[in-house]
């Protein structure tokens, strides 16, 4: 198989979707927070430590949905944490959100040790199995790709839509973007920018953590500590390549998933066994590099962003 059979093949792109599915929650939980005016580094220990409470919620004993809405609580906190210390507090984002990805990484393993302290292999649960729409599955290439996954991947792209709308269609998201560009400005108009700011990083942040969950309860079936694999830090990367725009930010994470899933499918054939393997796990992370570079230089990065605000200080 060559690579234009490879790009023209339905299980091609069904595997990218389902790659980029969680790098989409993650995403958008990122750029949320960074309209706002917030970096949250805190995305690494965050989908960690939703991917181990969505998992070990369904493990003991309640529906995939509520592990959903358990993973989303776990980031949420996270998150909380993340924004008092950052907002009100006014510190250093970059350190907070180390920190937290630190703690959250570290109490995921505690919890888990502490949960099955004489497990050598992860248990497994019954996960979210894909679902065909009638019809529309049946289109050639594109249906089974967009038509045929698991009810978390229709909704990372329902949630596109509707972060799309709320940010540039309603009064809400019209006064988050501006606390993360012009905050003295929303405070002038009697809004509270730490509520919006604090409220961005919580509702982001739980976001992350489903990202996270999506691991272990769509794409695999058990939680393991690596897992998440730097995924947040490229979900960092991908809100810049989408120019802190939903849109762009999902075509951002699906070109990756893209390039991900060649990188698996190149190594099986001829060329891929005369090259190195580590060159095509390198592949994707070089390629994003190379549009990363290409879309940041007409970014307009949100004005405010990483910029602490005390009401009544110019």
């Amino acid at each position: 198989m060559d690579l234009f059979d490879i790009l023209l093949s339905a299980s091609f792109w069904t595997a990218a979707i389902r790659i980029a599915s969680p790098l989409i929650f993650a995403t958008l939980g990122e750029l949320i927070c960074e309209r706002a005016g917030i970096l949250n580094l805190g995305i690494e220990g965050i989908m960690v430590a939703g991917a181990f409470a969505g998992w070990m919620a369904v493990y003991s004993g309640v529906d995939l949905w509520t592990g959903v809405a358990v993973a989303f609580v776990v980031g949420a906190a996270f998150g909380l944490v993340h924004g008092l210390l950052t907002v009100p507090f006014g510190l250093s984002q970059h350190v907070v959100g180390l920190g937290v990805t630190l703690l959250a990484t570290s109490l995921t393993y505690y919890a888990y040790r502490l949960a099955l302290p004489e497990v050598t292999s992860p248990p497994k649960i019954e996960a979210f199995q894909p679902y065909e729409v009638p019809l529309l599955s049946d289109i050639p290439l594109i249906g089974p790709a967009l038509f045929a996954q698991t009810p978390l991947t229709y909704l990372a792209f329902a949630l596109v839509v509707i972060v799309s709308l709320v940010l540039y269609r309603t009064p809400l998201g019209l006064a988050l973007r501006a606390a993360g560009e012009n905050p003295a400005a929303v405070a002038a108009q009697g809004l509270s920018v730490t509520g919006l700011r604090v409220g961005a990083v919580v509702v982001g942040s739980g976001l992350m953590a489903v990202g996270g969950a999506f691991l272990t309860m769509s794409a695999f079936d058990s939680f393991f500590f690596e897992m998440v694999n730097g995924r947040g830090w490229i979900c960092i990367a991908l809100v810049v390549f989408g120019a802190w725009r939903p849109g762009k930010a999902l075509l951002g994470a699906i070109l990756f998933a893209a390039f991900d899933a060649l990188q698996i499918r190149i190594q099986q054939t001829p060329m891929g066994a005369n090259v190195p393997y580590q060159v095509f796990l390198m592949m994707p992370y070089f390629l994003s590099i190379l549009a990363l570079i290409v879309m940041s230089r007409r970014a307009e990065v949100p004005a405010a962003l990483m910029v602490p605000f005390n009401k009544g200080e110019r």
